[in-house]
C-alpha cells in the first residue's frame, strides 16, 4: 500500500481537533481531517450542547410551573417530550455541521471519513488508506463507562447519550451515579415530570467537592422531589415486570429500587482501544488515557494528544485549551504549559455551581494560613428578585500574599459570576483588586465585593 503523505494529521473533530487542523492550515500545512463519526466530537454531539439544550427546556417548564410566584397562571403545563428532543436535535445538528462545513473549506486540509489506526511510527491506515505525517494530532475523545456490577449485561440500560434519545418522559428513572453527570440528568427529568431516585456509592454527593457543597446540593434537588439513596454498597441491576431493578444493598433479601428506567452516569472512558498505540510507540495508562507531558507531547515524536483522551482534563474547555498550548508551542514560540491552568469547572443544575481553583480540603493539605468568606445567596438582592435564593458564594485566598486561591458559587448565575474571581486568580491579584472594586447594581457579582470584605481564618 502507497504511504500518502502530509504535514499534518489531525484525528478527531472533537473540541480541540479543528482548531488544531485550521491552524495548521493557515500555517500552509497540507492537513488531514480524519473523523469516524459525527463531526463536534462530545460536545456538540452528546454533552454540552444537548444536555444544556435540555437543560433550558426543563428549566422553561419549572419557571412556568412557579407561575403563581410571579403573577401568572400558565394553566396545566403539558410537557411533551418529543418537541423537546426535536427542538435538542435541531440545536445539535445545526452545531455539527458548522463544524463540518468549517473543516471542509480549509485551504489545503482534506477531510477522510474512517476508524485511524496507527501501522507504524507515524503512519496511520484509514478508510483503506496509508498516511504519514510528521505531525499528528490525537483529539479522539471518550465515552460512556459501563461498570462490572451483577446485572448489567441482562438488561437495557441508559447512558449519558442513550436517555437523551427518548421521546417519552420515565415514569421513573433511577440514576446510579451521583456525581456531575448523574445530577443534571436527574434535576432535568425531575422537572420534565419523572419521578426521579439517585443511588450513590458514596457517603454523599460530589464527594471532590467541600461538604457544605454537597449538602446544599442535595438540599436543592430534594426540595424538587428528586430522592438520593447514598452509601450505597454491591450495586446491582435485575428485570422487575416490565420495569429494572437496582440493588444497592449486600444483604440478601434487602429491598430493591424499582424503576421503569436505569441511568448509569458513573464515568468515563477514553476512545483509544483500537488506536494501535503500541504500533507507534504511544504509551497509554492503566485506564487507556494516552500519557502526556505538560504542553501534550505524547511519547512519540511527532505526536500530540488532546482532549478528553490525555487524562488531563475532562471539560471542552480543558480540551480547548490543550489546543492553545498546542498551538503556541509549535506556532508561536510561547511556552505555554498545563500546570499553568487554574482547575474550573461548573455543575449545570439550576442554580449551577461555578468552580474554580482549591477547596478547603485542598487549601488546607497546602499548610499554609487561608482566609475564608461565605454568604448566602438570600443576601443577595438580584437574586431575592428573581426568586432564586438558593445557595450561597465561598471564597479562598492565601492569608500572606492576599492572592485568591478558590471559590464556589452556587447560585443564580454561579456558573458567569465565579468567572471574576478566575480572571483575578489568573492575574495573580490579591483579593482587594476584587473587593475595592465598583461593581454594577442590581447583580449577583455586585455581592463579591461584599463577600471578600468579609475574609476571616479558616478554622
Amino acid at each position: 500500500m502507497r504511504t500518502e503523505p502530509f504535514d499534518a494529521i489531525v484525528v478527531g473533530a472533537g473540541q480541540a481537533g479543528p482548531a488544531i487542523a485550521a491552524r495548521c492550515s493557515r500555517e500552509g500545512l497540507r492537513t488531514a481531517m480524519v473523523e469516524r463519526g459525527a463531526f463536534g466530537g462530545t460536545c456538540v454531539n452528546t454533552g454540552c450542547v444537548p444536555t444544556k439544550t435540555l437543560v433550558a427546556s426543563a428549566r422553561a417548564i419549572h419557571v412556568a410551573r412557579r407561575g403563581a410566584e410571579f403573577g401568572f397562571s400558565a394553566g396545566d403545563i403539558r410537557v411533551e417530550m418529543a418537541r423537546v428532543k426535536a427542538r435538542k436535535d435541531a440545536i445539535v445538528r445545526q452545531s455539527r455541521e458548522a463544524v463540518e462545513a468549517w473543516m471542509r473549506g480549509l485551504a489545503g486540509a482534506e477531510v477522510i471519513a474512517g476508524h485511524a489506526r496507527f501501522v507504524a511510527p507515524a503512519t496511520l491506515e484509514v478508510a483503506g488508506r496509508r498516511l504519514s505525517a510528521p505531525r499528528i494530532f490525537l483529539d479522539v475523545g471518550g465515552r460512556p463507562a459501563v461498570p462490572d456490577m451483577p446485572g448489567v449485561g441482562d438488561v437495557p440500560f441508559l447512558d449519558n447519550v442513550s436517555v437523551m434519545e427518548l421521546e417519552t418522559v420515565p415514569e421513573h428513572l433511577v440514576v446510579v451515579g451521583g456525581s456531575y453527570i448523574g445530577l443534571e440528568f436527574a434535576q432535568l427529568m425531575r422537572r420534565l415530570g419523572a419521578e426521579v431516585t439517585v443511588v450513590e456509592r458514596s457517603a454523599r454527593l460530589l464527594p471532590r467537592e467541600d461538604e457544605d457543597v454537597s449538602d446544599a446540593i442535595r438540599e436543592i434537588l430534594e426540595a424538587e422531589g428528586v430522592r438520593f439513596l447514598l452509601g450505597a454498597e454491591c450495586l446491582s441491576l435485575a428485570r422487575e415486570g416490565a420495569g429494572i431493578a437496582v440493588g444497592a444493598a449486600c444483604e440478601a433479601g434487602t429491598p430493591r429500587i424499582a424503576g421503569s428506567h436505569v441511568l448509569l452516569a458513573v464515568g468515563r472512558r477514553p476512545n483509544t482501544d483500537d488506536l494501535g498505540l503500541g504500533a507507534a510507540g504511544i504509551r497509554a495508562d492503566a485506564r487507556g488515557y494516552i500519557e502526556v507531558d505538560d504542553q501534550c507531547r505524547t511519547s512519540a515524536p511527532g505526536v500530540w494528544a488532546v482532549g478528553d483522551c490525555n487524562g488531563r482534563g475532562a471539560f471542552t474547555h480543558t480540551a480547548w485549551n490543550d489546543h492553545e498550548i498546542v498551538v503556541a508551542n509549535l506556532f508561536d514560540g510561547d511556552p505555554r504549559r498545563i500546570a499553568d491552568r487554574i482547575a474550573c469547572y461548573a455543575l449545570f443544575i439550576d442554580p449551577a455551581l461555578g468552580r474554580a481553583g482549591l477547596t478547603e480540603r485542598e487549601a488546607r493539605a497546602t499548610g499554609r494560613p487561608v482566609l475564608r468568606a461565605k454568604m448566602p445567596m438570600k443576601r443577595v438582592g438580584r437574586a431575592r428578585e428573581m426568586g432564586e435564593t438558593q445557595g450561597f458564594m465561598k471564597a479562598l485566598v492565601d492569608a500572606q500574599s492576599g492572592r485568591l486561591l478558590g471559590a464556589a458559587i452556587l447560585g443564580v448565575n454561579g456558573d458567569e459570576v465565579v468567572h471574576a474571581l478566575l480572571d483575578a486568580m489568573a492575574a495573580g491579584l490579591p483579593y482587594t483588586a476584587v473587593s475595592r472594586t465598583m461593581h454594577i447594581h442590581p447583580t449577583v457579582s455586585e455581592l463579591l465585593p461584599t463577600l471578600l470584605q468579609q475574609l476571616r481564618p479558616l478554622e
